[in-house]
């Protein structure tokens, strides 16, 4: 069934496309969270082990909130590796240490890179696309990266 939410199909399109780019980095910033809850060594494995896993379930949420805004606006998500991979902007490949450090410096990094991907998108989805909601969205999903985003930053300082 048509999506009849007061926007029009041209701009939900714009929209989704954004949408499905960043849902591909989220993805991407997932699985590197996930592996770097796996290979994590060092003094600090325990604590740092169990913070890692904390954030990579918040990343996947992350994760799922941005495929059901995508559909909530009339679009289907891409849900495969090979898509992700050609939407994302972040890279998968780790070359650092297996250490807090190494892993969470490129965490970070990723973190900030979503955040200003974001952030660049938030008014043209709100003006240009009149998509409030996304909008909205995007907002919250922006500052939940900050939040995580610092604690990286206060942990390799």
């Amino acid at each position: 069934m048509k999506t009849n939410i007061g926007i029009s199909n041209q701009n939900t399109g714009a929209v989704a496309d954004i949408l499905a780019r960043l849902l591909a980095d989220e993805y991407v910033l997932y699985t590197k969270t996930q592996k770097a809850h796996w290979n994590l060594e060092g003094m600090d494995f325990h604590t740092q082990h169990l913070y890692l896993e904390t954030q990579y379930n918040q990343v996947h949420d992350f994760v799922d909130a941005v495929a059901e805004r995508m559909r909530k606006i009339g679009h289907y998500a891409p849900g495969t590796l090979k898509e992700f991979l050609e939407l994302t902007h972040l890279t998968e490949h780790y070359q650092g240490k297996n250490d807090t450090k190494g892993y969470f410096r490129e965490l970070l990094e990723d973190h900030e890179s979503i955040i200003v991907f974001i952030r660049e998108h938030i008014n043209p989805v709100s003006e240009k696309y009149k998509d409030e909601g996304t909008a909205d969205f995007l907002t919250g999903l922006m500052e939940d990266h900050e939040k995580i985003a610092w604690m990286l930053r206060a942990t390799v300082a």
